[in-house]
């Protein structure tokens, strides 16, 4: 579906006087490695501390696979 120009224009709701340009542009450029985790997921593990730690965990299985298929 093309836009339409009113769908290209800014709302006058939307007020960007204060804003910073490139406020997060050097810490964009760092790169990300989001995930979305489903709501289960998400349940068991509500933040990034909780999940790095679970991971952590996993990385003994995981070398081990590694060291098992070569």
């Amino acid at each position: 579906m093309a836009d339409t120009p009113e769908r290209d224009e800014m709302r006058e709701e939307y007020d960007f006087s204060t804003g910073v340009r490139g406020k997060y542009a050097k810490r964009y450029a760092q790169g990300t490695n989001l995930v979305m985790l489903e709501p289960d997921i998400a349940e068991e593990f509500p933040n990034s501390e909780s999940v790095n730690q679970a991971l952590r965990s996993l990385l003994p299985v995981i070398e081990n696979h590694r060291k098992a298929a070569s």
